[in-house]
């Protein structure tokens, strides 16, 4: 998940640099939800683990 959230990011900053505003939104919109998601999904991961010991 992280290496998709470098992926979107570095298209966001290439877009950028080029003047695609849109497209550079766009990445950096799709990045920001894999991030969240994959913070959701680490918390979740750990609690189960202390939760079963």
């Amino acid at each position: 998940m992280i290496r998709w959230i470098i992926i979107f990011l570095v298209i966001a900053l290439v877009a950028a640099v080029f003047g695609f505003g849109g497209i550079a939104d766009g990445a950096t919109d799709i990045a920001r939800i894999i991030f969240y998601i994959f913070i959701v999904l680490l918390v979740f991961s750990l609690l189960s683990k202390l939760l079963r010991k």
